[in-house]
């Protein structure tokens, strides 16, 4: 008959997993070290109030838990030579107390802890992220309101397009940033739900009190099925996946910007303080700061596809969460060093509108509104006007001239080329037609880049990001205050070493 392994086992760790394993967990310590002492109290707290742990143990483990609290994760004795972070703490609390540590497992598993734990980081790390959100927005109206007039010309696939103002182009980037920093905060109220007092897999024989647990930790509410409170993945799945959205919205400005500081274009130039030298050339001044960016972008991106392909495992996995405890909060915490580095790039972003000018008469940008006008004047349809402007624009091109410089003779001779007969605009002055800064500014249809236009929406942007600035800080008082009166409850508890809490 084959020996089962079954037990406690008696043997110490191998190094190979202490080196492949518990080191990796221990590393992550620092993001959950001040959930576990809170979710530790709440748990010996509701165990008092269950009247479960007898009143001078509960005084005793409270005690020392306020005192771990005041200790930073860097000064605590984890070491992965002792196990996961749990174990480390467990290994210290019976260093300080002996057997009334062991309290801390009534009707818990280690992994409880955890959830609780990471729960109260992300908690706090994703309303953050939804502020450094709203002050991108906020930081980016201001520079649209300031350059609604200043005429660009927009590209598409690197070639001029059409002529726009440099106030509409950076909104793009305020829209979607925006709507990640106001779909974070529902996300944040997905994290703040309880999974305290849940047991192991069906439930808790001892019968803690869950809502009471979510109380105390300043919880909106309970995870309803104590499985899926032990181990769901999928609010992890779209909070990587939202702050990775935010961070690939700000990679594709840094890369535009990386272009456009460029001598080559010279239509921005990046302040000197996200900048960086070249040890070897002295004339060069790199945009350090929006490599950041892009870079960060991929490996957010690499990050989220990693989490995917961690939590596709069989249900009730350890391998589900255990480098989510790490891989999460690091993603979380770099988006928000990313959003708040490229807040800074924009409101300090020196913007050159005579280079943008003189790019825009360089080319023949006008060419779509030219083609529209063609279409109006001579009652031809589209397709025809866009031919004959098209040939118009490939003559003039090869002469040196520029899209202001197109006639209305020069327009009728590629017609007769074209559809065989002139269009009769040989005497028509093309002047406002061709005006860059007139078809900017007569985008006047919502959404467009007329100044007016440009100005109103960007009003909004900076109205709604305080709104998310708001709402998030808020959200954030209230956890900070449930945290003190979970404190200031222990500490009574502690000292009265009573059963009874009120």
């Amino acid at each position: 008959m084959r020996e089962v392994a079954l037990g406690y086992p008696t043997e110490g760790p191998a190094p190979e997993l202490i080196e492949a394993g518990f080191a990796i967990e221990v590393a992550d310590a620092p993001f959950l070290h001040e959930g576990y002492n809170l979710a530790d109290m709440a748990h010996v707290l509701a165990l008092i109030e269950s009247g479960i742990i007898p009143p001078t143990a509960a005084a005793r483990l409270l005690t020392l838990l306020l005192e771990v609290q005041e200790i930073p994760a860097s000064d605590f004795p984890y070491d992965p030579l002792y196990g996961d972070p749990y174990n480390c703490r467990e290994r210290y609390f019976v260093q300080q107390i002996g057997d009334d540590a062991g309290w801390l497992h009534a009707g818990r598993p280690r992994r409880e802890a955890g959830r609780v734990a990471l729960r109260l980081w992300l908690r706090t790390v994703v309303t953050g992220l939804a502020i450094d959100a709203a002050g991108f927005v906020e930081k980016t109206a201001g520079v649209a309101e300031r350059h609604a007039e200043t005429v660009m010309p927009d590209q598409t696939y690197l070639q001029q397009a059409q002529p726009s103002t440099f106030g509409h182009y950076i909104l793009t980037f305020a829209y979607p940033a925006l709507r990640d920093g106001t779909w974070l905060v529902p996300g944040a109220d997905w994290v703040n739900q309880s999974p305290g007092g849940a047991g192991c897999v069906n439930g808790s024989r001892l019968n803690p009190d869950r809502a009471r647990i979510a109380e105390l930790l300043g919880f909106d509410g309970v995870i309803e099925h104590t499985r899926d409170a032990m181990w769901q993945t999928d609010t992890l799945v779209h909070l990587l996946a939202t702050g990775t959205s935010l961070v690939t919205g700000l990679s594709k400005l840094a890369e535009d910007l990386e272009i456009w500081d460029s001598q080559e274009f010279d239509f921005v130039d990046l302040a000197e303080a996200y900048t960086r030298s070249s040890v070897l050339m002295p004339q060069k001044r790199n945009p350090y700061a929006l490599s950041i960016v892009r870079g960060a972008a991929g490996v957010l991106i690499g990050r989220l596809t990693g989490l995917l392909a961690v939590v596709k495992t069989p249900s009730a996995r350890t391998d589900n969460l255990i480098f989510a405890y790490g891989e999460v909060p690091r993603s979380l915490d770099l988006a928000a060093r990313v959003t708040r580095l490229m807040g800074g790039v924009v409101a300090t972003l020196r913007v050159r509108p005579e280079r943008m000018w003189e790019s825009l008469v360089g080319g023949f940008s006008q060419a779509t509104d030219l083609a529209e006008y063609v279409m109006q004047t001579c009652e031809v349809d589209y397709r025809t006007a866009y031919r004959v402007v098209g040939t118009t624009v490939r003559d003039a091109a090869q002469k040196g001239l520029r899209g202001i410089d197109l006639t209305g003779q020069m327009l009728d001779e590629a017609a007769v080329r074209e559809i065989g007969r002139p269009l009769g605009l040989a005497e028509r002055n093309l002047d406002d037609v061709l005006d860059p800064r007139k078809i900017a500014f007569g985008r006047t249809s919502p959404g467009g880049a007329a100044p007016g236009i440009v100005r109103e929406m960007a009003g909004n942007c900076r109205a709604e990001a305080g709104k998310l600035e708001e709402e998030a800080r808020q959200r954030q008082a209230h956890y900070r205050d449930a945290e003190a009166r979970l404190l200031e409850m222990a500490r009574t508890a502690a000292q009265a070493g009573t059963s009874s809490i009120e």
